[in-house]
């Protein structure tokens, strides 16, 4: 069930919910994460990639191979992904700016959309309860905007990067196949 009041708030001003004027900071205690899914043919052959910044720096960023997923998988892979590498890097106070040229995810993961996909909403509650004790903004960003998260994703298929061991242990704890 969609808030009303969510609701009522997107229609009357799409950006104030999309993006917040946090998306918009250079600060260093902000930790900006670029996500981006990829598949071909979708389903098809698919990627993941992500990158995280802290001010202006690239601290990490990595593309990962999915076999064969939808985009929508794909981009909440994404999602869990930079949320698996956050405690690496996210310091206490930061602020954790998620984002995705998904405007599907960043809707769904604010509650303006009802998830009906099985695997989205298992994913979807997995991101939430993995963001658990963060402060997260997620802001929608257009493609050209997101254009390194896209290479990492095709580069992830391209090469068949490996997910890590312990994402995958994740994964298959809470029933994502």
């Amino acid at each position: 069930m969609i808030d009303q009041n969510k609701q009522l708030n997107f229609l009357q001003d799409d950006n104030s919910v999309i993006n917040p004027q946090e998306c918009n900071t250079q600060s260093i205690q902000t930790l900006k994460i670029y996500i981006d899914g990829a598949a071909r043919k979708n389903p098809g052959p698919a990627g993941s990639g992500i990158c995280l910044k802290k001010g202006k720096e690239t601290i990490f960023e990595q593309g990962f191979f999915l076999g064969d997923r939808t985009n929508n998988q794909a981009e909440y892979f994404a999602l869990l992904l930079a949320i698996f590498f956050i405690d690496q890097y996210a310091q206490k106070g930061d602020l954790i700016l998620i984002h995705s040229d998904s405007q599907l995810l960043v809707r769904q993961m604010l509650g303006m959309y009802v998830v009906r996909d099985p695997m989205l909403k298992k994913m979807k509650e997995l991101a939430q309860h993995m963001l658990r004790g963060h402060d997260v903004k997620f802001c929608h960003i257009y493609r050209e905007q997101n254009q390194q998260a896209d290479l990492l994703a095709n580069r992830g298929i391209d090469k068949k990067i490996a997910l890590p061991k312990k994402f995958l242990d994740i994964i298959e704890q809470h029933s994502i196949e």
